[in-house]
């Protein structure tokens, strides 16, 4: 079985699948680093103690889509053909996620889609990721759904009820494991109230940004908090964020921090802002605020159930909204208590165990696609195996 990862995020939420996997005899997983996100991404696997079987080495400076998406698709499909993997399994809404799918989908291999079924409904917000998701759904034959929600929006679009299932984010796996192995620091350097903000995505690039970070500089003059902001390695986003919140007393610019190191700041943390999607997902299981900045959300689950906020990008909104959290408690506890509506941390264990069972029978679950049907169904009964 094959495992194809390019950034932090991916590497996250697969590596408790690919630990059961190889706690596992029914499996032999394969791992593909396209190396989308290379430094970030090569530290993270490290530290989630996870070994790469083939490095594509993708990354370049300043790289555009079109061009990384041409060395996606070629390079992973070398690697399929050479591996020929009775299974390629992705995650989320990468452009390794995509050229992964597209890859196996040529070689008639059948794709396994974990964090299927997000959608905000907004086909270029978030961009390119919006429609990365789209155009994997008709491609895939398993579709792992985190929420009801997700699942339900799959079965909208046509998908067979029979080839979804609800297994919770893969994420809340991660966390739990992480905070039982109790390592990590936080990065906050005072006492005073953390609010930890968190900026990456493509559309809230330049002006945007700016404009954000602009809010944050206003919400530093409160002497009573310290804005942390963990810088991401983008050059846009540095352009962006390093001249308006450089040299701040009250506000502290750290590198990317390790996964580890970031639990434990999301643990010391009062609340957050942000405009990741990993994010809304990790901070309900610590019971910490999120004011999600951006328009749309793929999770509108953690809006519904009380423990997120979508601010937007206005800077004004973006002040109003921290200053109402931090000066009332009641709303303060209100979103605090929400509940987490992202699972219950066995995800990977309901993910490996349904394709246990499916590989098992003959034939093998139906495909929308017939390539790939047939390819799965000509399976022989067993394991999974690579």
């Amino acid at each position: 079985m094959a495992i194809v990862l390019g950034t932090k995020p991916e590497a996250i939420k697969m590596a408790p699948v690919l630990r059961a996997m190889e706690n596992s005899p029914l499996f032999s997983p394969v791992l593909i680093s396209t190396g989308q996100h290379r430094e970030m991404l090569e530290q993270m696997l490290r530290r989630l103690r996870l070994t790469v079987t083939h490095d594509l080495a993708v990354t370049r400076e300043r790289q555009q889509l079109s061009a990384l998406t041409t060395r996606l698709t070629s390079g992973l499909g070398e690697v399929i053909r050479e591996e020929r993997p009775d299974l390629v399994m992705v995650q989320g809404d990468t452009s390794s996620t995509l050229c992964g799918t597209l890859a196996a989908f040529r070689e008639q291999i059948p794709v396994a889609h974990v964090e299927a079924g997000l959608r905000s409904r907004v086909l270029g917000d978030p961009f390119s990721e919006e429609l990365n998701r789209r155009l994997v759904t008709p491609m895939t034959q398993w579709h792992f759904a985190p929420t009801p929600r997700a699942a339900a929006a799959l079965t909208a679009e046509s998908v067979p009820a029979s080839r979804v299932m609800v297994t919770g984010s893969t994420v809340i796996d991660n966390l739990l494991w992480a905070r039982h192995l109790g390592e990590g620091r936080s990065a906050f350097r005072s006492d005073r109230r953390g609010v930890l903000a968190t900026l990456h995505r493509r559309e809230n690039q330049g002006t945007t940004m700016r404009a954000i970070a602009a809010a944050l500089m206003r919400l530093a003059e409160r002497r009573d908090i310290e804005v942390l902001v963990p810088v991401h390695q983008s050059p846009t986003v540095r352009d962006a964020l390093l001249p308006v919140l450089g040299n701040h007393p009250r506000i502290t610019l750290t590198e990317p921090l390790d996964y580890f190191d970031f639990i434990s700041t999301l643990a010391a943390c009062e609340l957050v802002l942000t405009d990741s999607g990993g994010v809304q997902e990790a901070a309900p299981s610590f019971d910490k605020p999120i004011l999600v900045l951006r328009n749309t959300t793929e999770r509108p689950e953690v809006v519904r159930a009380g423990a997120a906020q979508l601010v937007g990008t206005d800077p004004s909104s973006i002040h109003t909204m921290v200053t109402s959290l931090l000066n009332d408690p009641e709303l303060y506890g209100r979103m605090a208590d929400a509940p987490s509506p992202f699972g219950d941390g066995h995800a990977s264990d309901r993910i490996l165990g349904r394709l246990a069972r499916d590989f098992s029978r003959t034939p093998a679950p139906a495909s929308a696609l017939e390539a790939t049907a047939v390819r799965a169904s000509a399976l022989p009964g067993g394991p999974p195996g690579r």
